[in-house]
């Protein structure tokens, strides 16, 4: 499989370290905006099937020239949500294949924003699916680790542990600190402000989806594996979106364990106005209050070295087992900063989310997922995929839950 991945950043990179000790791929192209960092993450990857380009993924049609000149099987999204419909649309113009981590931006209702949703993320996406699939190409959307992995665990409880599914939720949470930052996303801050700020999006069945107060609904959650008790509140996030297609869930929502302070430094950055995307005249100069956000914060690429702790993806699920009973469990997978440090050169959030679109595109080079069109991870059969989480160097676990107030 020839892959070209556009984004060279942490996730970028990290895909590069996974594919360069994967065989079923032929070669592998890095393009980023600035040439020099895709450079890097070619280098550390060491391997003679992979090289460097330089692209704008905001630029249509210089990602067209760019997939005309590589010839890629298919293209892997892994810069910010901004830039999703340019690579999308590019692909779908040159008739290539696309998988990505995040799917196309929400737009919120415009008068009444914290009960309705107005475009959802991934409408834009969904919208063209005709065409994909009269194109014979196919679009693999939101296959990271969540969405992605937590998904792949939603249509494993379905298929294998559930009769009835009466309420799921994907939980994500961590014990992770840098050193030096009292405020440090380990993740973009582009996508933390659009997950986080957002009205929350949720589903659940006879209604539909709808949308709340950002920060909603906050519950502790006792974290496995010695991460513990985390603050965890409802949050956008596209396995809302895509869960309730595939998967019969009576409730269907996401709850990200972001911890009081971070909360409060959400708020705060909120009330500001930093997180406007909108350019702002200063003194001679226009700039996106978030780009300078952005500026001012540690790129999550480079905070490996100075982070601490373990981060947990995982999708709680309630409601009857096969045998009728009630059956409450915690589907999960933590990956241990000093470990993916260790072992691969990426910190843990980063390693986290490139392992899976590299297991996915593995699938899909030996016949055992055939998307079509545009699909989801729930699309697909979920135990070939669990299977191969071990060979790449983690883990999948199941922690059995509380089943108090579950009815029969």
């Amino acid at each position: 499989m020839k892959a070209l991945v556009i984004g060279a950043g942490g996730v970028g990179s990290a895909i590069a370290n996974i594919a360069a000790r994967r065989p079923f791929i032929t070669s592998m192209v890095i393009a980023d905006y600035t040439l020099a960092r895709a450079q890097a993450a070619v280098a550390k990857a060491n391997d003679s099937r992979f090289s460097a380009q330089e692209v704008d993924a905001s630029d249509v049609n210089n990602i067209r020239a760019l997939i005309r000149k590589v010839s890629p099987d298919i293209v892997i999204n892994a810069v910010d949500p901004r830039f999703v419909m340019p690579i999308f649309l590019a692909c779908e113009e040159e008739g290539v294949h696309y998988m990505d981590m995040a799917m196309s931006l929400s737009i919120a209702h415009p008068t009444d924003p914290t009960n309705k949703p107005g475009i959802k993320l991934g409408d834009e996406q969904f919208a063209r699916q005709k065409i994909w699939s009269d194109k014979g190409i196919y679009a693999v959307v939101g296959m990271g680790i969540e969405p992605g992995m937590s998904d792949v665990f939603a249509r494993y409880a379905q298929d294998e542990l559930f009769s009835r599914i009466d309420y799921l939720a994907v939980m994500d949470g961590s014990n992770l600190t840098v050193d030096g930052y009292d405020f440090a996303p380990s993740f973009s801050i582009w996508t933390t402000i659009e997950e986080c700020l957002n009205p929350p999006l949720i589903y659940e069945e006879g209604r539909g989806w709808y949308t709340t107060e950002p920060f909603s609904e906050i519950e502790t959650f006792d974290f496995p594996d010695g991460i513990g008790p985390v603050e965890c509140v409802n949050v956008e996030h596209e396995e809302v979106v895509l869960i309730p297609q595939k998967v019969k869930a009576k409730q269907v929502r996401f709850k990200y364990g972001l911890g009081a302070q971070f909360i409060e430094t959400l708020k705060t950055i909120h009330t500001l106005g930093l997180d406007k995307k909108e350019k702002v005249k200063v003194g001679s100069v226009e700039v996106s209050p978030r780009d300078l956000l952005a500026a001012l914060l540690p790129d999550p690429a480079t905070i490996g070295d100075l982070m601490h702790g373990k981060t947990c993806a995982g999708t709680l699920v309630k409601g009857l087992g096969k045998d009728g009973k009630p059956k409450a469990v915690y589907i999960y997978n933590v990956v241990d900063n000093e470990w993916s440090m260790k072992n691969y050169g990426n910190q843990a959030v980063v390693w986290q989310t490139a392992i899976n679109p590299m297991i996915a595109l593995e699938l899909i080079s030996t016949g055992q997922w055939k998307p079509e069109g545009i699909s989801g991870p729930e699309w697909f059969v979920a135990q070939p995929f669990l299977d191969l989480i071990k060979e790449y160097g983690s883990s999948w676990h199941i922690r059995d839950e509380d089943t108090q107030g579950i009815v029969i």
